[in-house]
């Protein structure tokens, strides 16, 4: 449904976006991850034709964003991540306000101003003022003015940025249920959202895409460690270093003995686990365990090794 081709966006000196190229498929939850000043708005901003390309271009179906923007705009809902209030406004007025900008037909507006408001929960707030809304009931009714006109693609640009952690289920919630009719993408730089609400999801930093696929398979491709810390009793240097014999991936990292107290970190691939092994060796060799934790490769490893330590395209 939507195709971004060598898309360019400069700020004078500063290339924002640098020639990336990706698509969206209809009905799928794109998650557009990056850090702060990665690209993300400004990607949105030209699918939305709130910016225009200084290169490549945006389609979506038959149309793009350059000779068609205004059809192109018609088909997509928008929520900028400065949500676009008017905090002198009630919920009602606002939701009038913003169908009479879409041009929907008065004998159609209270139908979907009825269904707006079921979805997205505004029942009770209806006739308040949005100035006197939390922020979770005002990202509330930044969805119901996206979604409105009914479109077929909603883009949310850092949907739960500053809401508490039940506000944030709530509005996961409710993307995930949208999602069930619409194709869908959100902007985000808060991994755990991604994780809990996407299909597949695109890593983009320093305006060029470093990541692009299913969290599966970015993390297969990825290639993570394990570290495993461990707290021995009666274990001397020997006895620690045989067990990277159990197998040819098994790195003994850091070895530090204080008195009694052994402390050894162990590092392997994620396809491993020796734990029942090394449990088997400690009791070979009289060993008390004080703690044996692992720390496994994370989402939040494969993001930093790509937008901080400058790790290789992963692109799948």
């Amino acid at each position: 449904m939507i195709e971004i081709r060598n898309l360019v966006k400069n700020y004078g000196e500063t290339k924002a976006v640098r020639d990336i190229s990706f698509s969206v498929k209809t009905g799928e939850i794109l998650g557009f991850l990056g850090p702060n000043g990665a690209g993300k708005t400004t990607t949105l901003r030209i699918i939305t034709g709130y910016l225009s390309p200084t290169a490549g271009n945006v389609f979506v179906e038959d149309k793009n964003v350059i000779e068609d923007s205004m059809d192109i705009r018609k088909m997509i809902g928008y929520l900028p991540e400065m949500n676009p209030l008017y905090q002198d406004m009630n919920v009602y007025s606002f939701i009038e306000f913003v169908a009479r900008a879409r041009e929907i037909d008065h004998s159609q507006f209270h139908v979907r101003l009825n269904e707006v408001i079921e979805v997205c929960g505004l029942k009770g707030v209806v006739h308040m003022n949005i100035s006197e809304l939390s922020k979770g009931y005002r990202q509330r009714v930044g969805l119901a003015q996206a979604i409105l006109h009914d479109p077929k693609i909603l883009i949310l640009d850092e949907p739960t940025a500053g809401l508490d952690p039940n506000q944030i289920v709530e509005i996961r919630n409710l993307i995930k249920q949208l999602g069930k009719e619409k194709t869908v993408i959100i902007s985000s730089h808060i991994l755990q959202e991604i994780q809990a609400t996407v299909n597949r999801m695109i890593i983009i930093n320093k305006g060029e895409i470093v990541a692009d696929g299913t969290i599966d398979e970015l993390m297969s491709d990825f290639e993570g460690k394990t570290r495993l810390r461990l707290e021995l009793l009666n274990a001397d240097e020997e006895s620690v270093k045989a067990v990277q014999s159990f197998n040819s991936g098994i790195l003994l990292a850091d070895f530090m003995r204080n008195d009694e107290l052994t402390t050894a970190v162990l590092e392997y691939p994620n396809s491993l686990d020796p734990r029942s092994d090394i449990f088997k060796h400690a009791v070979k060799h009289k060993w008390i365990i004080l703690e044996m934790s692992r720390h496994k490769s994370s989402l939040e490893d494969l993001f930093r090794k790509l937008t901080i330590e400058g790790g290789a395209n992963h692109a799948a």
